[in-house]
């Protein structure tokens, strides 16, 4: 499944199956075909987005860390952080709550 987040207020963020599954975990939400985000819900879905993200960062930082103490080399990220991945979306919430829209996928 391809899921594509949409807003009247910026252009669409488009997202493979698991990387959208992913993110909807992580706003408490099932993966589904369709659905909405209120405008009054956008600020909380931020923040859970912005905590899974500083969490993540600070999860790598350990393991370089950690790598580092035990004389290893630094271990480096396979793929795209979930920062570099929520980025996009959390652009266009912010462009949501700015300009009083929703944000929709699938319709």
């Amino acid at each position: 499944m391809i899921y594509k987040f949409k807003s009247k207020a910026g252009a669409d963020v488009i997202m493979m199956g698991p990387q959208g599954d992913q993110i909807l975990a992580l706003l408490g939400r099932e993966p589904s075909s369709q659905g909405l985000l209120a405008l009054a819900s956008l600020s909380e879905a931020m923040a859970s987005l912005e905590r899974a993200a500083t969490e993540d960062d600070a999860a790598f930082a350990a393991q370089q860390a950690e790598a580092m103490a035990a004389g290893l080399p630094a271990p480096r990220r396979e793929g795209i952080s979930l920062r570099q991945r929520v980025w996009p979306l959390l652009e266009l919430m912010r462009h949501s709550v700015q300009a009083g829209e929703d944000l929709v996928w699938g319709v």
